[in-house]
């Protein structure tokens, strides 16, 4: 048994397919099948049941298979500790962004995070708060870019407030006033995101301390549906200050958006495990993407 073996379950368990494991790994299906049949040799026991329209583990295996996900994690925090004293703001970056932060910091961050720190490789991945630390835990990112404190286990760093505006039709009565207050908006429907996102728990946290009502019949899977939902009158939401900023907000011909009275907004962190070797980087990563976002915000601390 070795690690490349061990790396390959990994793989399986998380793809349960062979062929995209094989991907994943840079080997071919063959040879990771071959490989995954010995570990089972050395095991002696079974490790997946094995059919021709999909993969699954069994018990044991899923029992093995985290354990492998596991050790591949340390081996490769093993090398990037290595790295870090070679040269530690370069190598692999694994970056996850929650989905209601995503497609509006990233155009902002990414030609800065390659300039500021040209040895590094990025990859991003976009996904809910609990899905990314779940990966972030198990050594599949090595940072996050959240809206939350930071779990057990992980260290964080502020890199900007976001305030929240209030969206709302144009022509609605409210577009007219520069300042809104919560408590005036009780006879309106909210519209909020549906279960598992962040936004939405931060939404209801501003909503039930003005006791505004969500709107019971409708829950959007993104930003740009509340957005779109807003314009054409289903009801009012709140937006994060960058999805109103830069090109992507589109919708400014049939959408009025308004300063909140109270300022209410959200913290974005970055997130990262408490035993990396990385700090410098993390470092680095803050201060690019702190400086890259602060022209953004400040225009709008200035229009508001």
């Amino acid at each position: 048994m070795n690690l490349r073996d061990l790396r390959y379950l990994a793989a399986l368990a998380r793809y349960k397919h062979f062929g995209k494991a094989a991907e994943a790994c840079f080997v071919t299906q063959p040879t990771l099948s071959a490989q995954i049949k010995k570990l089972e040799q050395y095991l002696g026991v079974p490790l997946v049941e094995r059919n021709r329209r999909n993969v699954r583990l069994t018990e044991v295996g899923e029992l093995i298979a985290q354990r492998a996900a596991a050790i591949d994690a340390e081996a490769d925090s093993l090398v990037e500790l290595a790295k870090q004293h070679q040269d530690p703001l370069q190598g692999r970056f694994r970056l996850g962004v929650i989905p209601t932060s995503g497609p509006y910091l990233l155009p902002l961050i990414m030609r800065p995070l390659e300039a500021a720190l040209p040895r590094v490789n990025w990859i991003i991945e976009e996904s809910q708060t609990a899905v990314l630390l779940s990966r972030l835990a198990k050594g599949e990112l090595d940072a996050c870019v959240l809206a939350t404190e930071a779990p057990d286990g992980c260290d964080s760093a502020a890199i900007f407030e976001e305030p929240f505006w209030l969206a709302m039709p144009k022509g609605h009565a409210l577009a007219d006033k520069a300042n809104i207050k919560l408590d005036s908006l009780s006879s309106e429907p909210m519209l909020l995101l549906e279960e598992g996102h962040c936004l939405r728990d931060q939404a209801l946290t501003i909503c039930d301390s003005a006791e505004l009502r969500e709107h019971q019949e409708f829950r959007a899977t993104s930003l740009e549906t509340l957005r779109h939902m807003t314009a054409v009158g289903a009801g009012l939401t709140l937006l994060p200050e960058l999805a109103i900023r830069g090109p992507w907000a589109d919708l400014s011909a049939q959408l009025e958006v308004k300063p909140l009275r109270g300022n209410p907004s959200r913290v974005m962190r970055l997130v990262w495990r408490s035993t990396s070797p990385r700090t410098a980087l993390m470092q680095a990563v803050v201060d690019a993407v702190a400086a890259a976002v602060a022209e953004p915000l400040s225009e709008a601390a200035a229009s508001a």
